[in-house]
């Protein structure tokens, strides 16, 4: 039997609440608890959540006004800066950013939300370092846990005193731990878990959908047999034989953060790709989430001008209402999508599916050090001028370089994190 867990998270983007969907199995009754809009908050609590929210969301925005936008979000980023790695030194000095949670955690912000999570004490998992907080802050007397969503991370991630802290961190990526450490938390307080992936697009341990997914993807991503021809024995020996045709064409997936920056790509890539889209050679997912105001947006722009063509299924609009929805959707459509594009946030693991991830300018310090992360790894690509994406994606996959970006996230990257951090809570609860 599965054990119970509290799964919490925030609905500020999509990056938190899509950390905690692969994780609902562990959830009473499947259901995640969003820390900032669940039944009964308190009207001041859910004030100050929604100030957060609604300043995040509106700059991240505000930041495409030139000038002053751009000098507006430079401040706010100010914030959640994350300072340099090297030379490694001790990092547990804490930041405004922090002190001020703490002082609104003092003053009652969250205790209504862990009163009634004490009256079940099994081990509390957080997406978001703030409700960690409140649950320390407030005696919760069972295990707390917080998932990182970022290939590095900033001070206010961790406690005001991390030396004395409860809290138990589920690491994405190594570059994490050691932060943590430097920040630090105790060593025996880090779980190298890598991010929590949609399981029922990996399968078992033995990752058997993943691979045969993967087996297709390779054939759409190689068209001339460049990367195969040089790295034929890597691939066997970690997918086996290639079957002899894809069983879908190239497809692509555009994906807009929760914040609604950057659809004006969307529109590009199709406008660059419009040919190709007609002669069946290429299909183009935009994906818009929960935001009907990005949704809009596409349908207007694809009923205008050279590109108010049906295009019969190889443009879709990806929209759903409740996030459950649109995430769960969103996963099922990566296992055909063969190349993913969007800006580096937590979307950023998603390249150990191998699906290698053409990189949009980041929004934030966090993104820049995942698009960091990404190139490093060697899973992601950045962007050229999405206006003459037709010329150089096909060279790019004449090359073969988006399959060996595809096979090196896929090798590299860690794809059983969910399973991992079951193993983990099923240890507490055992």
């Amino acid at each position: 039997m599965t054990p119970q867990s509290w799964i919490i998270s925030v609905n500020m983007g999509y990056g938190h609440q899509r950390t905690a969907f692969p994780l609902k199995d562990l959830a009473p009754e499947g259901k995640i608890i969003c820390a900032n809009d669940y039944e009964g908050i308190p009207e001041n609590d859910k004030r100050i959540w929604e100030a957060t929210r609604k300043v995040y969301e509106l700059i991240s925005r505000f930041k495409r006004i030139p000038l002053v936008g751009e000098f507006v979000f430079f401040v706010f980023d100010q914030l959640q800066k994350i300072l340099s790695f090297y030379p490694k030194r001790d990092l547990s000095k804490s930041n405004f950013q922090l002190k001020q949670i703490f002082s609104l955690i003092k003053k009652g912000w969250g205790k209504d939300l862990i009163k009634r999570l004490k009256a079940n004490p099994v081990p509390l998992i957080s997406t978001f370092f703030t409700p960690a907080f409140m649950a320390e802050s407030f005696n919760y007397p069972g295990e707390i846990f917080c998932v990182v969503c970022d290939a590095d991370i900033s001070r206010t991630w961790v406690s005001l005193n991390p030396k004395k802290s409860k809290i138990k961190y589920f690491a994405p990526n190594n570059r994490v731990v050691d932060r943590l450490k430097l920040y630090g938390v105790k060593p025996e307080n880090i779980f190298l878990t890598g991010y929590p992936l949609p399981q029922d697009i990996i399968g078992s341990e033995e990752q058997g959908v993943l691979k045969e997914d993967l087996k297709h993807r390779l054939l759409n991503l190689d068209p001339k047999k460049r990367y195969f021809s040089y790295y034929e024995p890597l691939i066997k020996k970690h997918l086996g034989e290639l079957p002899k045709t894809a069983n879908h064409i190239l497809t692509l997936m555009f994906a807009v953060g929760g914040a609604g920056a950057q659809k004006e790509i969307g529109i590009k890539i199709i406008k660059s790709l419009a040919k190709r889209i007609k002669n069946n050679e290429i299909k183009i997912i935009l994906v818009a989430g929960t935001k009907k105001k990005v949704r809009n947006y596409f349908e207007k722009e694809l009923s205008r001008g050279p590109i108010a063509v049906d295009y019969s299924e190889n443009v879709e609009i990806l929209y759903r209402e409740k996030i459950e929805d649109y995430f769960q959707e969103f996963n099922q459509k990566l296992r055909k999508t063969d190349i993913l594009w969007t800006k580096p946030s937590e979307i950023s693991f998603y390249s150990a599916l191998g699906i290698p991830i053409i990189i949009a300018p980041p929004v934030g310090y966090q993104e820049e050090f995942n698009k960091r992360w990404l190139l490093k790894s060697g899973s992601g690509i950045l962007q050229e001028n999405p206006g003459y994406t037709e010329q150089w994606l096909r060279d790019w996959l004449n090359q073969g370089y988006l399959a060996e970006a595809a096979m090196q996230g896929f090798i590299e990257g860690e794809k059983l994190g969910t399973l991992n951090i079951k193993k983990i809570i099923e240890k507490c609860s055992g």
